[in-house]
């Protein structure tokens, strides 16, 4: 992540506009947009107080959030515009990407591809508009933080993912770190981490997960009612585990930056492991950990019983679930039916557009069976955008 060197690295917190002026009841893009003297200011006293980048105002700037507003990429344009005009000469500016609100299968409704075009539009017109990197901040699921991802890694720019979790350390869809870590940093996220409550016993889910770390860990706390120091002093454990990427949640003011600041000054870069232990599969709520053989199961059709049989399973002498992914159709319900097991998934398709819609629409990591009909030369690259193993 060398665009983020030397680490640590200090973040802007998520403003809040209502302080520079925005009425109750305004749509802050919109408004800011309109209004933008007061937003540089904001962010110009960010800088001022220790923060080493920007991120654009852009974090709800999209159809989902603006359903009546009839240019996105212009208002994305115009808002990343704002946080440059802010900068001063080699911070970077980075575009800030929020959750969608959406889900898919089975926790909703939306089509995986719908939720992957939306953000699409939004990070093509940061992307356009000379972003320095993008950061994925508060999602609520692995579905809709894979789909953000996706779309950012299109434009080859270094992309920060944070998991937004409640004070059990756990997602709305209920993910949480490792498992978390083990997907998106094998899709090529630049750096991973949490959004969450300044709760130090969260730090614990980065101490054990630092041995399987292969980026850094960021971390955005949220600082409720707590002073400077306290929120300081909450930040240590995380620091401790190995936490070098800090930012603060909307609420945390100049005072805030600063003593974090001061704190981060004389720490190093993080202590990450010559060689993590990365090998492993995994679902949004669970990792699974690989050994030198993979018992495979014999291969389970994709019917709509799929999650009882990958159920029944677990009482089998297996260390993997072989599903066979023959038509569309059947990628759709593997994703749907992929929370049901707790054992790790291989997927066997004889087609690269079934094999490719499989590990889209899977909301963890997956292992391919590489004994089929397609040609390595088509596995690999597969295997690269979706962060797969293959076996």
């Amino acid at each position: 992540m060398d665009f983020f060197e030397p680490l640590p690295f200090l973040l802007d917190p998520i403003p809040d506009f209502h302080a520079a002026g925005m009425p109750a009841g305004a749509e802050p893009e919109q408004w800011i947009a309109e209004h933008p003297e007061p937003c540089e200011d904001l962010l110009r006293g960010f800088l001022r107080a220790g923060c080493q980048a920007l991120r654009a105002p852009t974090l709800c700037a999209s159809h989902f959030c603006l359903p009546s507003c009839r240019d996105i990429p212009g208002l994305n344009r115009r808002l990343l515009q704002i946080a440059k005009n802010a900068a001063q000469p080699g911070i970077p500016v980075g575009g800030a990407v929020g959750p969608s609100g959406l889900f898919v299968p089975p926790h909703g409704e939306t089509d995986f591809d719908d939720i992957y075009e939306g953000y699409r539009e939004q990070i093509r017109a940061l992307a356009k508009a000379k972003a320095d990197f993008f950061i994925l901040d508060g999602f609520h699921a692995l579905a809709d933080l894979r789909a953000a991802l996706l779309a950012a890694r299109t434009t080859k720019l270094p992309v920060i993912v944070l998991m937004a979790v409640d004070a059990t350390g756990r997602t709305m869809t209920g993910g949480s770190l490792l498992p978390g870590l083990i997907t998106l940093q094998a899709m090529g996220a630049d750096a991973v981490g949490l959004s969450c409550p300044a709760e130090p016993g969260l730090a614990e889910q980065f101490r054990r997960a630092l041995q399987h770390a292969a980026v850094p860990f960021a971390v955005r706390l949220e600082p409720g009612n707590l002073s400077p120091q306290e929120l300081t002093e909450a930040a240590e454990p995380f620091l401790k585990a190995g936490v070098r990427i800090l930012g603060a949640g909307r609420g945390a003011g100049p005072e805030h930056l600063k003593a974090l600041a001061i704190r981060l000054k004389p720490l190093g870069p993080p202590e990450l492991p010559e060689e993590p232990d990365c090998d492993a599969a995994a679902i949004e709520q669970e990792a699974f950990f690989l050994g030198d053989d993979i018992v495979l199961s014999e291969p389970i059709r994709c019917t709509t019983s799929l999650a009882d049989d990958l159920i029944d399973l677990e009482d089998e002498q297996v260390t993997a679930a072989l599903v066979d992914v023959a038509e569309m159709d059947d990628a759709v319900l593997l994703g749907a039916a992929s929370g049901m097991t707790r054992l790790p998934i291989a997927v066997h398709a004889d087609s690269p557009t079934i094999l490719d819609a499989a590990l889209r629409y899977f909301q963890g990591r997956l292992i391919i069976d590489s004994d089929c009909q397609i040609e390595r030369e088509s596995l690999e690259p597969l295997a690269a955008k979706y962060g797969a193993i293959i076996y």
